[in-house]
């Protein structure tokens, strides 16, 4: 018998900038914040990357996989695309989990970033002005 639970789960698509490497995602994922560390930051050109995690076999590439520029190994990377450049998502948690950059997604996802993280490394010309926690490292407690 089906799980309801998973077949009324939707399916979000995400492309680069240049259209050559496109996603789906399902959108049931388990946590989003915003991320200030310098590699993000450095990763995205902006002043902190919006992502939003999930677990790897919830993410799938659906065009342009020989087009990707992998940084990284098969336990933990960046995936950008090799032709704009565009950052897509990051593997973490040793391949467990995907962290998708949420700028890349086409379609609305029912998730928020609820956090700021690494704010200890924060770009110092930039302002948090909301008032979503601010965690020195990763969320903690």
């Amino acid at each position: 018998m089906a799980n309801p639970e998973r077949a009324s789960a939707r399916t979000l698509a995400g492309k680069c900038f240049c259209g050559a490497v496109c996603y789906e995602v399902a959108d049931e994922f388990a946590y989003a914040a915003n991320c200030h560390c310098s590699n993000c930051r450095r990763t995205t050109g902006s002043a902190f990357k919006p992502f939003a995690g999930i677990e790897r076999e919830k993410f799938r590439l659906t065009a342009g996989d020989d087009r990707l520029l992998i940084y990284g190994d098969e336990s933990g990377h960046d995936a950008h695309c090799g032709q704009c450049g565009s950052l897509l998502y990051s593997l973490v948690r040793e391949g467990a989990y995907v962290h998708i950059a949420m700028g890349t997604l086409m379609d609305d996802p029912g998730i928020r970033p609820n956090a700021h993280i690494f704010v200890g490394s924060k770009a110092p010309w930039f302002t948090i002005t909301d008032d979503l926690p601010q965690y020195r490292e990763h969320v903690t407690g």
